[in-house]
């Protein structure tokens, strides 16, 4: 799949996720992996970006499989800017869909 789609639609699946609930980096990797092939090393910086801007808060809970892991709880901005990100993608898709309609040939 083409690198700037997957770059575009990353943020949303981010915040799509810690919707529900929170999660830590490396479960939003295998989560999103388990539809888009991305790298880890690509969603690390979008969690400092978002973190930074002030749409995640983080905390510490201690793991029984090593470390403690860093998660990530999306705060009420975040969720504002996610409403805001899914009624752009709705217009978006519904746009590109409706052009592929009428300029493909069926054959």
């Amino acid at each position: 799949m083409n690198v700037q789609f997957k770059k575009g639609v990353l943020e949303l699946c981010v915040l799509v996720l810690l919707d529900k609930h929170d999660r830590y980096g490396y479960e939003l990797v295998q989560k999103i992996s388990e539809q888009i092939a991305i790298s880890e090393g690509s969603v690390y910086p979008l969690l400092r970006r978002l973190t930074k801007e002030g749409y995640f808060t983080t905390y510490l809970k201690e793991s029984s499989e090593g470390p403690p892991r860093k998660y990530y709880k999306l705060t009420d901005n975040g969720r504002a800017f996610l409403h805001e990100l899914l009624q752009e993608w709705k217009e978006f898709s519904n746009g590109v869909n409706q052009i592929i309609k009428e300029g493909v040939r069926d054959e």
